[in-house]
């Protein structure tokens, strides 16, 4: 029988190259490392230069507070830090850095140069990590700190050979500074890739970053945020479904400046979105989520990029609450400017005409002032102002200009209403306007205490240990939500009631999938989810169909109703219900002024 290993300590570079394959996975990794130094020692201006998507080359000066001659070796060192000296410091972490690992696994895989000078010293110094030799010489450099790697992996030849294209590569270096970008748009980036120059910004407020990296598009759909609950504080911008995405590649969540991807955030922002994004769609956002270190570990992950909170579930309902607010802030509620400023009035050629409203049927929603309408489409062939007229409340009828969706003009096929407002023409979808304000207002209905539906013949399951405790722990919940659950045996679940609304669907199904999110998110989300999906189907067979004429009054009174109904942008099912065309771009198909 042959004896047994012998257990023997591992030498510190193979140690240090261990640890690199948790911390420097791929040049990126590198560069984030190497920019979390450099803003962590208060760089105002940093600039990174890259060769072979990161490969060859990795080099970054910054004007930050520097390193003094005597730390330079012990920057090169496994677990030298000086951000944390205790673990009460590692419990309120404000820094990107802490671990004292990232510099001495990059210099296990690379070939680093590291030059620094701190202001009191009459010039840098300069240290290599060439095998035991850590010798310091004088260098030149007006301040701050300059880092090169060199020749990622030339020791590990297995790990490079895992190595995406250059092009790769640098895509995702390019992403890495994009975050860090975002986090601190206080500082000046730039980034050369080859000799060639890809990004020059300066120093700015987020969102002339944001516009910067995420381009007009994305800033023109975008709603500010800014919410505040106790130490939870919720900024950014969050995009409306119009600017939705096919990937994820445009969702920035940054907690307490630290750029992360968390599930329960994520969770949040896609059940935010739930309600008003198609299903193959992703939603675009930056976020930037503050709250008290004590209330975040962020000593998950080597990679610092997971979390974990203290209080998951109030960071999660706060995230859900404060985006789906803004989300569903009405158009009434949103300021709309006009594109272009508008041409002078024209004066009618034609005199002015009397017509009488074709007759319909009503769509069930409030109608406005026909009289007042009816003033206004006269004073449109007249070229006359309308006569002042009030509504209920005495408030004087708002100028056309102000309406958000304006004022309709036509009906196009029976399917589309034509209007014009401040910035030009407006076209929408009637019917899937429709089906959003009849779907609010079922929601806006259930609102209150469900009404349950006792099941004639129970519902028995098979449950784990773990969906009966879950069960047990959120009886009460589950309770006010319409549902009954008892336990029928050891591993068994019986269910009694559930909410009327839900009575027809696959009870077993959805208790199953309640349980399994109840241990992370709370009930009703799923419960709401279920909801919604029946009361989307019953406000798409009870809204307006296609081809069916509408008169001018009802239209309008289409449009108003939009501007006060939430989430009024996307019909149910995620698509757009209304477009704009501005003056600009009607001149540019008619090639006008050119």
């Amino acid at each position: 029988m042959p004896a047994p290993s012998s257990i023997r300590l591992l030498p510190e570079l193979l140690i240090s190259q261990i640890a690199a394959g948790e911390v420097v996975e791929r040049p990126a990794s590198v560069l984030k490392e190497l920019l979390e130094n450099s803003l962590d020692a208060g760089a105002r201006l940093i600039d990174v230069q890259l060769g072979d998507g990161g490969v060859r080359l990795i080099r970054i000066a910054d004007d930050g507070g520097g390193i003094g001659r005597e730390d330079l070796p012990l920057a090169l060192a496994r677990h030298a830090t000086s951000k944390i000296a205790s673990l009460e410091d590692l419990e309120h972490v404000g820094s990107f850095g802490f671990r004292g690992e990232a510099l001495a696994s990059i210099a296990a895989v690379a070939r680093v140069t590291l030059t620094s000078r701190i202001s009191e010293g009459t010039h840098a110094w300069r240290i290599t990590n060439a095998p035991n030799d850590l010798t310091l010489t004088p260098a030149a450099l007006a301040g701050g700190t300059t880092i090169e790697v060199a020749d990622l992996y030339f020791n590990t030849p297995a790990r490079r050979k895992f190595l995406k294209s250059d092009a790769t590569e640098y895509a995702h270096c390019d992403e890495a500074l994009r975050r860090m970008a975002l986090a601190r748009p206080d500082v000046a980036f730039s980034l050369a890739h080859n000799g060639s120059v890809k990004h020059r910004l300066a120093a700015a407020d987020l969102p002339r970053r944001a516009r910067e990296l995420l381009g007009a598009e994305f800033f023109a759909q975008a709603r500010p945020l800014e919410v505040a609950a106790g130490d939870l504080r919720l900024t950014g911008y969050a995009a409306l479904p119009a600017y939705s995405r096919a990937g994820r590649d445009e969702q920035y969540f940054f907690v307490n400046g630290r750029y992360v991807r968390d599930k329960l955030l994520a969770h949040a922002a896609r059940q935010a979105y739930a309600d008003i994004l198609h299903g193959s769609r992703h939603p675009a956002y930056v976020l930037f989520l503050q709250l008290d270190p004590y209330g975040v570990d962020v000593n998950v992950h080597p990679a610092k990029i997971e979390v974990r909170f203290r209080e998951s579930r109030a960071v999660h309902q706060f995230v859900f609450h404060a985006l789906q607010r803004v989300l569903a802030a009405p158009l009434s509620q949103v300021h709309v400017q006009a594109q272009e400023p508008l041409a002078e009035p024209r004066t009618a050629a034609y005199a002015a005409q009397s017509w009488t409203a074709p007759r319909q049927n009503t769509l069930g929603v409030a109608q406005p002032a026909t009289a007042a309408y009816l003033d206004f489409s006269r004073s449109a062939f007249s070229g006359q102002p309308p006569p002042p007229h009030t509504e209920a409340g005495g408030a004087a009828r708002r100028e056309d200009t102000e309406a958000p969706l304006g004022y309709a003009l036509a009906q196009l096929h029976g399917i589309f209403i034509l209007a014009q407002n401040a910035a030009g023409l407006v076209l929408v979808d009637m019917h899937a306007a429709h089906e959003r304000i009849l779907y609010e207002r079922l929601k806006n209905v259930l609102e209150e205490t469900p009404t349950v539906q006792q099941l004639l013949i129970p519902a028995l399951f098979s449950a784990s240990a773990t969906e009966m405790a879950t069960a047990e722990e959120h009886a009460a919940a589950l309770a006010r939500l319409g549902f009954e659950l008892a336990p029928a045996g050891p591993q068994q679940l019986t269910v009694r009631a559930v909410p009327a609304l839900l009575a027809n669907a696959s009870i077993v199904d959805l208790v199953c999938a309640l349980l399994a999110d109840l241990k992370e998110f709370p009930a009703s989300q799923v419960i709401e989810a279920r909801r919604n999906q029946l009361l989307a189907t019953m406000a798409c067979h009870g809204a307006v169909r296609a081809h069916r004429s509408l008169s001018l009054p009802e239209m309008n009174a289409l449009l108003r109703q939009m501007e006060a109904t939430e989430r009024a942008d996307q019909c149910n099912h995620g698509r757009p219900t209304w477009s704009q065309l501005s003056l600009a771009d009607l001149d540019r198909l008619f090639l006008r002024g050119r």
